[in-house]
Order: C-alpha cells, then sequence, then structure tokens
C-alpha cells in the first residue's frame, strides 16, 4: 500500500540546479526509516519512476527530480504535490532491457561479475544501456560494459573503467 503525502518542488543549495521533493522524517518512518531501500515514486498520479530517498538531515529525505518530470508535471514554483511512495521490490531497482538481460543469460562469467557489483554499479550500468532507444545500440553497450566489467579486477570497478574510459 502506498505512503501518501504532499511536497513541493525544492532546490538544494550545495548541487545548484539539483530540483528534489522533501520526504519528511514522519514519511521515512512509515517506510522502515531506511536510506537503503528502493522506492517507486508516484507525483499526482501523473508521474512513476523508480527511486531512492537521499539522507537530507533530521531524519528528513529526499528525491531527486529531473526537468524533464517536472516539465510533464507541468509544475509552477511552491506548488504543493501528492506524491506516493511505494517499496519497490524488483531485483535491481530498474527494469532491466531485454538486450542486456539476454547478454546475462549468454555470458556466465558476465553475469557473475555483475551480480557481483554494489547494486548503485548495477544500476548504473542499467540506465546507461537504457539511455538509447535504439536496440543495436542498446546491445553494444551492454556487450561493451559486460566486456571492460570482466576485465577489470573485483572490487576495483569504477564508473569510468566499467565505461572503458
Amino acid at each position: 500500500m502506498p505512503v501518501l503525502f504532499k511536497s513541493k518542488i525544492h532546490q538544494l543549495e550545495h548541487l545548484a540546479g539539483t530540483r528534489y521533493l522533501l520526504v519528511p522524517h514522519e514519511i521515512v518512518e512509515k517506510l522502515g526509516n531506511s536510506f537503503s531501500i528502493r522506492l517507486w515514486c508516484t507525483v499526482d498520479e501523473k508521474i512513476k519512476w523508480q527511486c531512492g530517498l537521499v539522507a537530507l538531515g533530521n531524519g528528513d529525505a529526499y528525491i531527486s527530480i529531473n526537468a524533464q518530470r517536472i516539465k510533464q508535471l507541468k509544475a509552477k514554483e511552491g506548488a504543493p504535490f501528492t506524491v506516493a511512495l511505494e517499496i519497490d521490490d524488483s531485483e535491481y531497482g530498474l527494469e532491466v532491457p531485454e538486450e542486456l538481460k539476454e547478454l546475462l543469460d549468454q555470458d556466465e562469467e558476465g553475469n557473475r561479475r555483475f551480480n557481483m557489483l554494489v547494486a548503485g554499479k548495477r544500476r548504473f550500468i542499467i540506465r546507461h544501456i537504457t539511455g538509447v532507444k535504439n536496440s543495436q545500440l542498446r546491445i553494444e553497450r551492454a556487450v561493451t560494459l559486460i566486456k571492460n566489467l570482466k576485465r577489470l579486477p573485483a572490487g576495483k570497478e569504477g564508473f569510468k573503467e566499467i565505461l572503458g574510459k
């Protein structure tokens, strides 16, 4: 069952341009008082995305909201929104693209190394692959990232190295 509350868009002072939805400590408590959970965030029943909580201090948290989502909401400065948060119990906290699923099914070592990564790095790979709409480019990205991952020493997989840079 979703946890509902009112919030509005704020801006982080120390990260210029970063906008977020405030999640009050009472809501964080209802979600188990954990900042390591993955969630589905629905705003005004218009847009929905997978996200996580980031600690803000005093028990409060925030959820980042990008410019594209703000535009979809037709958000006005300071206008309140109804936010619904639900626990995301998917395996990786993101939908895995078919191209990556197929590659991991065929490449035992690549699958093993992918699943050894911390959750944030797995989501980074998933997002990087889904960042292109063309299926052939998603296949190429998946192959490149998993090939790079297998080359790296276990435990030394940095974002730049996974990208091959």
